[in-house]
């Protein structure tokens, strides 16, 4: 089979939710900075399918409030002002403490090894350089809390707002302070000292510590800081598994 019917075949593969899957980790990953212009004709291109395939993965992201639709000129994605990104850090604090706390209720042994797993993947990124995948594994953390906590309302909440956090995250720190060890995302200390709480089944304690991790977070943003250039979305998709 030559190599242009192999990549007919894979993107015939390709269901809208590999597309969306696709898309939310390139910019959960931070490979697409907010205010990325998403022009339908070249994600179409990149993807290997047709326009009408696109059309409701960007309502999905949309409704996510992670992609914005304008009329007459189409999707970019989202780029929240000061006010939404101290509103999502504001909802995190009201709910994440509940989470943990009913994450406590319920938590095997196991559970607490998947954190401890994912504090250590974290670490080891942190350790290699590689800030990116750093912060997708900090917001995995939050993510574990709150699937074990088994909340189906507050955990689609907070799915997201992590998401938005992301966001928030890629606006407003600028590039010098995105590289640096200790001001990148969830530090792995905090992390490490909420998995404490939790194993030792203090709930109030847990939601402390997770109120004044958030806070720390939200006190790193810089509302000033000026956004990445806009990527290739071709090179960024064109390559269909």
């Amino acid at each position: 089979m030559s190599e242009t019917a192999q990549t007919l075949v894979a993107a015939a593969a390709l269901t809208d939710g590999d597309i969306y899957e696709r898309m939310i980790s390139a910019i959960l990953d931070h490979r697409l900075p907010p205010g990325t212009k998403l022009i339908e004709d070249k994600l179409a291109s990149a993807f290997g399918v047709s326009r009408t395939r696109i059309r409701p993965v960007l309502m999905r992201l949309a409704n996510e409030q992670v992609v914005t639709l304008t009329p007459n000129r189409g999707a970019t994605i989202a780029q929240p002002s000061e006010q939404e990104a101290r509103e999502v850090f504001e909802v995190r604090r009201l709910i994440e403490p509940t989470l943990v706390e009913m994450f406590i209720g319920k938590a095997t042994d196991a559970d607490m090894q998947q954190l401890k797993a994912c504090i250590d993947e974290e670490e080891a990124a942190r350790l290699a350089g590689d800030m990116r995948r750093a912060i997708r594994l900090s917001g995995e953390f939050h993510s574990l809390i709150a699937e074990g906590a088994n909340h189906q309302t507050l955990g689609r909440i907070l799915r997201e707002l992590t998401s938005r956090t992301s966001l928030i995250l890629m606006t407003y720190s600028s590039a010098h302070e995105f590289e640096r060890y200790d001001a990148t995302a969830c530090g792995c200390r905090e992390h490490r000292a909420l998995l404490d709480s939790i194993r030792l089944r203090d709930g109030k304690e847990a939601g402390k510590r997770m109120r004044d991790h958030l806070t720390r977070l939200e006190s790193q943003l810089q509302f000033n800081v000026v956004g990445d250039a806009t990527p290739d979305l071709n090179a960024l998709f064109g390559a269909v598994s």
